[in-house]
Parts: C-alpha cells; sequence; structure tokens
C-alpha cells in the first residue's frame, strides 16, 4: 500500500469583491450585523454568465496541475466535489474532462456540501493507496451565487455565501510518515432538513410538511411547479443556530478523532485549516483545542462561506503564504448539510 500525497495545489477566486455594504443595496443588512454573526467582510461572485463552476474549478485545476509537474493528459482520475454544478446532470467532473482536452478517464462526482472536498481527498486516497491511480485530479468548486436570494427573507442565508474553486493533485509517495494519514468521515441525517434546498427532487414532500403542493394527476408534474417558484420554497434553507450547535461538537470531535488514530495530540498540530463556515464556530474549535492564532488558518473574512471549495482554497492560501511547511502536520476538517463531517490528517 502506497501513501499518497499532495503533488500539487491550486485555487481560483472570481474578481467580483461584493462587500458587506454592497449586499446592504439589496437587502436589510449593514458590516456590523454580517461581521458579527459570521466574520464575513466580503465574498467573490462569479461572473453571472461567463463563469460556472466548472470554468472555475479548471482554472484552479490548471495551477494544481502546473505544480505538481504533470499535464492534463496525465490524470488518471477526477473528484470533482460541489453541491452547485453547472447541469441537474450530467456533474460537472465530465465538463471538466472535456474542456481540460483530458482522455476517457474517470469521473466522479461527490455530493457532500461543505464536507464535499474532505469526502473527495479520501475516496483519492484510497484510489492511490491501492496503486490503482497514479495522478487524481481532486476539486472542489461553487457557483452559490446563482441560486441565492438577494432580498431581506433571505438574508440569514445569502449573506455567507461566496464562489470560488480549490484543487489538488494526489500521487504516490513511498517517504515513511508522509503524505495522507488517515481520513475518518461521518454523517447522520436525523436533522437533514435544517440545513437543505428541497427543490427540485424526487421527495414529492415525503419528508416534508406543509410545503407547496404538487398538481393532482396520475403522471408528472413533480419536478418544479408555478407554485413553488412563486412561493419561495425552491430557496436554501438553513436553521443556522441549529446548525451551529451541532457544528461546534463535532468539528473538535473529528479532529480528536483524526489525531488519536496516529497517536497524536492537539499539540502537535503545525496548522489546523478548517472548513470556513464561520469564524465564530472556528474561533470556539480554536479555543476548545487549545491552539494558537498560528495554528488554525481562516479566510473566511475575504470569501465567505464556499462549502466545497472552502478548504481547498484556504489550504492553498496558507501554504502560499509560508504557513504550511515540508514536514508539517496538517488537518484539514469539515462539517456541513446531511448532516456529515469529515477531517484529514496529513504530513506535508
Amino acid at each position: 500500500m502506497h501513501q499518497s500525497k499532495i503533488a500539487g495545489i491550486g485555487y481560483y477566486v472570481p474578481k467580483n469583491v461584493y462587500t458587506n455594504n454592497d449586499l446592504s443595496r439589496f437587502m436589510e443588512t449593514s458590516d456590523e450585523w454580517i461581521q458579527e454573526r459570521t466574520g464575513i467582510k466580503e465574498r467573490r461572485f462569479a461572473d453571472r454568465y461567463e463563469e460556472t463552476t466548472t470554468t472555475m474549478g479548471i482554472e484552479a485545476s490548471k495551477i494544481a496541475i502546473e505544480r505538481a509537474g504533470i499535464t492534463a493528459k496525465d490524470v488518471d482520475f477526477i473528484v470533482f466535489a460541489t453541491l452547485s454544478p453547472d447541469y441537474y446532470f450530467p456533474g460537472c467532473g465530465v465538463l471538466l474532462q472535456r474542456e481540460m482536452g483530458m482522455g476517457e478517464i474517470g469521473a466522479l462526482d461527490i455530493r457532500n456540501q461543505c464536507s464535499g472536498f474532505v469526502y473527495a481527498l479520501s475516496v483519492a486516497d484510497q484510489f492511490v493507496k491501492t496503486g490503482m491511480y497514479k495522478n487524481v485530479l481532486v476539486v472542489g468548486s461553487e457557483k452559490h451565487s446563482f441560486a441565492m436570494d438577494f432580498e431581506t427573507r433571505s438574508r440569514n442565508v445569502s449573506v455567507i455565501f461566496g464562489d470560488g474553486a480549490g484543487a489538488v493533485v494526489l500521487q504516490p509517495t513511498d517517504e515513511p510518515g508522509k503524505g495522507i494519514l488517515s481520513t475518518h468521515l461521518h454523517s447522520d441525517g436525523a436533522d437533514a432538513e435544517i440545513l437543505a434546498m428541497y427543490y427540485p427532487g424526487s421527495h414529492a414532500n415525503k419528508w416534508m410538511k406543509d410545503k407547496p403542493s404538487f398538481p393532482d394527476q396520475e403522471l408528472g408534474g413533480l419536478f418544479m411547479t408555478p407554485e413553488i417558484l412563486a412561493s419561495g420554497a425552491a430557496l436554501p434553507y438553513m436553521d443556522g443556530p441549529s446548525v451551529f450547535k451541532k457544528a461546534v461538537v463535532k468539528f473538535p470531535e473529528v479532529i480528536k478523532e483524526a489525531l488519536a488514530a496516529n497517536n497524536l495530540t492537539e499539540k502537535d498540530i503545525d496548522m489546523l485549516v478548517p472548513h470556513q463556515a464561520n469564524l465564530r464556530i472556528s474561533q470556539y474549535v480554536q479555543q476548545l483545542l487549545g491552539l494558537k492564532d498560528d495554528q488554525v488558518f481562516n479566510n473566511i473574512q475575504k470569501y465567505g462561506n464556499t462549502t466545497a471549495a472552502s478548504v481547498p482554497i484556504a489550504l492553498c492560501e496558507a501554504w502560499e503564504q509560508g504557513k504550511i511547511k515540508d514536514g508539517d502536520l496538517v488537518c484539514l476538517a469539515a462539517f456541513g448539510s446531511g448532516f456529515t463531517w469529515a477531517s484529514a490528517l496529513i504530513r506535508w
């Protein structure tokens, strides 16, 4: 069994910066209100027509591939994590494969929302460890701005999210103790509905109460209706306080699990890169684990929550800024809709 290492890493964020004050032009909110609750000062939004989840993923992938010392033709497999695909189907993986001129390689799409990248990294790690593939491209990319409602009714959600992409290339390594040491994946669907986008979907209100009705007909009519569109039921829903309460428990829990599996402690962590969900969550976890400011990397202040893209974007920025060096112990952790949560421990 090989170990897998991150041989190349890259990220891309759109040029369009929207500050909290900019959002106040569209809804009743303020810079103070948003910063107090989330720590976010600004976020990036993709070009309305020219940029997609796939195109941003491509830009991040180009950098990761170049830094890995390979070409797009050398990639053996793609794992693409997103909750905002270009199409309802097919997934973004095949679009990236097509646009980057890759061979007829496999492309797997991961739908684990905020935990998506860590889940994708774990899947890719298994392929490399078994020797099945030598160059696996792992992408996390999101274009949230296309589906958000920029009105006061949705401000609790729409002020949080931003657009961007991150990517890594995984390769095998024979260096003892280097690379991905372990990954840890969990889920609990008991509270799945408190952070979700219900429509479009095939559930036909099976799991929902007091939601828009579908037309009374024998076949069809369950995908999307005028009533659903008019009521706003197709917009993302989040019970923020409930998500917060769950996250602050599962974040430290899964980090400690990774450390224990490798006979390490919190003191051994050189850099924790948490999913950028909320600065208050990161600060709480940092305090709970007894980590110093230079042991935790946060960039939600600049980019907001980019869900599946947030971990690779933050990881890449931390590395580019010299905050992650050869031999450092790096912990990745994420928590998101589902609920799902995950961690990865890496010896850089």
